[in-house]
């Protein structure tokens, strides 16, 4: 299954973590909201999210060394939707500069909010819970 996806993922304290060559980010205690696409497999790629074994490749890898995924939503396609995504977060949702879109021009793919409003924006895009 090809498509796009939202991890809302729980820091559950303030924390500075260095993110590959972006450096040092401080990240408060709550609620995130990162978007993906895995063009190659859903399955494939969230399965890579929740090990804890693997090479940091992506920002959001060293991002959750210090947090935990708490729920995961996807939407099936053929094509990267990832950043249309992104827009509609961007929209009236705190975002972290830079994050997660170096291969894209948006301004990020992650985003901090309290659980509620991540999860009204995740219903408003219609994604489809994914259970793990």
């Amino acid at each position: 299954m090809k498509g796009s996806y939202v991890l809302v993922i729980e820091m559950k304290k303030d924390t500075n973590i260095i993110i590959g060559k972006k450096g040092n980010i401080f990240f408060k205690k709550g609620f995130y909201a990162y978007i993906g696409s895995a063009l190659n497999g859903i399955e494939q790629r969230v399965n890579r999210h929740l090990r804890d074994d693997k090479k940091f490749h992506w920002h959001i890898d060293y991002l959750l060394e210090y947090s935990e995924i708490k729920k995961i939503f996807y939407k099936e396609k053929n094509c990267r939707e990832e950043c249309d995504i992104a827009k509609k977060f961007e929209k009236n949702i705190e975002s972290i500069p830079g994050f997660g879109c170096s291969d894209c021009s948006c301004k990020s793919h992650l985003f901090y909010s309290s659980y509620d409003d991540i999860t009204q924006n995740i219903k408003k895009l219609n994604l489809k819970e994914y259970i793990f």
